[in-house]
This record gives C-alpha cells, sequence and structure tokens, in this order.
C-alpha cells in the first residue's frame, strides 16, 4: 500500500537545500514535489493544495537545530500534518447497549458482506464480544448465503428470513432475536447496488430510523479512489454515517481515497482490509500510517499482530531455544505457519522501518513456503529435529520425496543455518528488554 506515494514523497523531501533555515526560496521546489506526489495518488485536489500550503506555512522561517536538516525538520511537519490529515488519533467503535447495533453501507462489490465477517470475527476474538450476523440484502440470495457460510467459519450465529423481503422487518426481529439469545452486539449486512440510487438510500435510511444503530459504517473499496471519496460523500449527505471501513487497502498504491475521505466528509476512517483472510482487518491508526507513507515502517502494528498469533508459552519456549543455538526444522515450519497467520507477507515486511522501498518489486507469494515446507515435510522426525547430519544420501532421499531439486534443498539448508545463527547472535537480555518494552499490554 502507498508504494508510488512514499517513493515520490521521499523523492521530494531529499530536494530540500539550505541550511539555517527554510525559506522560501529552497522550500518551493520540495512543496511543489509534494503536491504532485499527492495529486498523482488520487488525492482530492483540494485536499492536496490545503495540505501543502499549511505544510508550507508551518515550515518557512523555522530555525533548524544544528542536529537536524532543513529536509528532516520538513518530514516531520509533513508527517504531523499527514497525521491530521487522515484524523490525528484512532476512534473507537460504539459497542455501548444491549446489544450495540452496528448497521453496515456501502455499494455493491466494495466488499461490504466480508467485511461484516470480518468485523464480527474481530469484536469476538479481539474484543470478547457474542456476535451475530443479520442478513438484511433481500435482492441477492448469493449475500444470504455468502453471510452463513462466514458464520460458520467464525464461529457466530447468522440471522436471516429466507421468505422476508422487508429488510426494515428483519433488522428489527434480529435485534430481539439477539437481546433472546444473549448477543451483545449485532452486525446488519445490507444491500447494495451497481450505483447510487434513490431506492437504495432510502431503504437504508429507513433501516437506520427504525433501529436507531450505534455504528452505521460507510464500506468503501480503496482502490476506486476519489470515486470512494464522491460515494462517501454522497452516502454521508444522506446517511450521516459514523465512521469509514476502506475495504482493498493491501492493493492500493496509491492511497488517495485514505488520504482524503477524512477532509471530505469529516467521518473517521475506522477500519482498513488488508487481505482477503478474516483476520485481515485493523484499527486505523492515522499516526502509524503517516510512518508507513514516509517510509517509516510500523513497529507497533508488527509487533501487535505477531502478540495476535503468537501465545506466551510458545513465544518463551521458542526464546529459550534461539538461546541455547536449538532452533530446529519444526520450529522453522511452525514459524511459516504463524507467518501465514499474520497476513500478507509484503505488507508485514513493509512495517519494517527501510524495507519498504527494497522490497518493492520482491515476489512475496505464500507459494514461496510450499517448496520449504514439502522439504522439511519429507524429513524423518529425528532430522527435523537436528539430531542427525544431512549427508549426501539424506538429501538425495528428502529430494526425491518432496520432488524437489538437490539445489533447493541445499538451499533451505543454508537459509535455515544463517537464521539459527542470527537469531542467537541477536537474543541477548539487553534486545528482549528493549522489544518488551514495545509490546502492546494486553
Amino acid at each position: 500500500m502507498f508504494d508510488n506515494l512514499s517513493e515520490k514523497l521521499e523523492r521530494a523531501l531529499k530536494t530540500l537545500k539550505g541550511q539555517g533555515k527554510i525559506s522560501e526560496i529552497n522550500v518551493a521546489e520540495t512543496i511543489k514535489e509534494v503536491r504532485k506526489a499527492l495529486l498523482d495518488a488520487d488525492v482530492n485536489y483540494k485536499v492536496a493544495k490545503t495540505f501543502t500550503d499549511t505544510v508550507k506555512e508551518k515550515a518557512l522561517g523555522q530555525n533548524v537545530l544544528t542536529s537536524v536538516s532543513p529536509g528532516q525538520l520538513l518530514v516531520k511537519i509533513t508527517h504531523d500534518e499527514l497525521t491530521q490529515l487522515m484524523g490525528g488519533q484512532a476512534e473507537e467503535i460504539d459497542l455501548k447497549g444491549n446489544p450495540a447495533v452496528i448497521l453496515m453501507s456501502g455499494l455493491q462489490g466494495s466488499g461490504k458482506t466480508t467485511l461484516s465477517g470480518k468485523l464480527a470475527f474481530y469484536l469476538k476474538n479481539k474484543k470478547g464480544k457474542s456476535v451475530m450476523l443479520v442478513a438484511c440484502d433481500v435482492y441477492r440470495p448469493a449475500a444470504i448465503n455468502q453471510l452463513t457460510v462466514l458464520g460458520e467459519q467464525i464461529g457466530v450465529s447468522v440471522y436471516s428470513e429466507l421468505e422476508n423481503k422487508n429488510p426494515i422487518q428483519i433488522a428489527q426481529n434480529a435485534i430481539r432475536k439477539a437481546k433472546e439469545s444473549g448477543n451483545n452486539v449485532v452486525i446488519i449486512d445490507t444491500a447494495g447496488r451497481l450505483a447510487i440510487d434513490e431506492q437504495m438510500m432510502s431503504e437504508i435510511v429507513a433501516i437506520k430510523k427504525a433501529i436507531n444503530p450505534n455504528e452505521i459504517l460507510f464500506v468503501v473499496d480503496a482502490m476506486t479512489g476519489q470515486d470512494a471519496v464522491n460515494t462517501a460523500k454522497t452516502f454521508n449527505d444522506r446517511l450521516d454515517f459514523s465512521g469509514v471501513v476502506l475495504t482493498k487497502m493491501d492493493g492500493d498504491t496509491r492511497g488517495g481515497a485514505a488520504l482524503s475521505i477524512k477532509s471530505v466528509v469529516s467521518k473517521p476512517i475506522k477500519f482498513v482490509g488488508t487481505g482477503e483472510k478474516l483476520e485481515a482487518l485493523d484499527v486505523f491508526y492515522p499516526e502509524r500510517m503517516a510512518d508507513r507513507i514516509l517510509g517509516m515502517g510500523d513497529i507497533v502494528s508488527l509487533v501487535e499482530r505477531a502478540q495476535s498469533v503468537y501465545d506466551d508459552e510458545s513465544a518463551k519456549k521458542l526464546e529459550r531455544k534461539i538461546a541455547k543455538n536449538e532452533l530446529t526444522f519444526n520450529d522453522m515450519l511452525e514459524q511459516f505457519g504463524y507467518v501465514k497467520k499474520m497476513g500478507n507477507l509484503k505488507e508485514i515486511a513493509s512495517m519494517i522501518p527501510g524495507i519498504g522501498k527494497q522490497i518493492k518489486d520482491v515476489d512475496f507469494s505464500d507459494e514461496n513456503f510450499k517448496p520449504m515446507i514439502a522439504i522439511i515435510n519429507s524429513m524423518t522426525p529425528a532430522e527435523r529435529d537436528c539430531k542427525v547430519k544431512l549427508d549426501g544420501n539424506r538429501k538425495n532421499r528428502i529430494a526425491r520425496g518432496s520432488g524437489r531439486s538437490m539445489q533447493e534443498i541445499n538451499q533451505l539448508i543454508q537459509r535455515f543455518d544463517y537464521i539459527r545463527n542470527q537469531l542467537k547472535a541477536q537474543v541477548s537480555p539487553a534486545a528482549m528488554k528493549k522489544m518488551q518494552s514495545m509490546m502492546p499490554k494486553r
């Protein structure tokens, strides 16, 4: 996400020359390039102009500390203004009430039904809520089936009335059922259309009036750029929604929707969808997103993702094995599983400061794991536990069993040895203390 924008902003901010302070002369070209980068990223023109005017105004005449270059100072100002542009701080979802009711809105194809499932998964697993999904798209039978399948996958109840074509009645009946069943959150998936029309808008406004939801979330495909912003404005004018969810952020290299939408509709982005998996839904943190846009990484989010898939005992066990240089191929196999659970591999790697630009053209497909998994699965238990040396005969047998070449076998062994040695060198008391201090409190 934001690959092109990050690269162009980095190039623009490197052009700043001069010493002592930022002046109109030495900042003009940089601001021009920053504005061009934003427009290329499909940021709303008025938003881009206001943003760069604000950055320029705050930068002009500021004294530059001897330890800080003009370019570094402008990066800091740009970072702060990007954070404000996207909302300033994360906005919590309102879960008050018994049950709390969340109404989903958006165009057909925006990922609304899938997002409803992801949100249910998040609220169940991260917030400990008992969730009910409600199928109120009475025009598209596939939507009801899709929601039912999602509910089964994540273990939450799904309320539907196949013969009822009145979404208002279905929503009201579902809320009554949730109260009887002890569900404390109800997520209502509504109908979308291929384009905004009066029937759709009137229907969802009527549902809103009938159920008075805690939250109305507008779901929009981030890859549609300014169309996403325009659609959001139309929906907000009629529905006055409480927050935005951007889907397909893992595929959006421009980022215009994320940077424009808060300014245009004055409503916060609450969540972003970052992949196809049900766990690929993140709370939107403007400051962390600004970090990533400017190539600073996002270590806090990376640690949170790791924490979500690792239990404390497994982490401590792995730490002890690394410290004693006892890492095995079984451990490597286990880590592949953990990493895949964390989400899109390229996005995870981009959270590490300085890595994003280096991996721009690298293929991080999950398919890359399959040959290595096949090789390890073709080893005997003693070989996977590193209790025997992998000589030529053993490698030949592993190659035949896995269908991989001898070169691939040797590459995996070399990679394993390198990782084991690097991890052992880095697991010191000081390094572990620093990492623990970064871990979010549970």
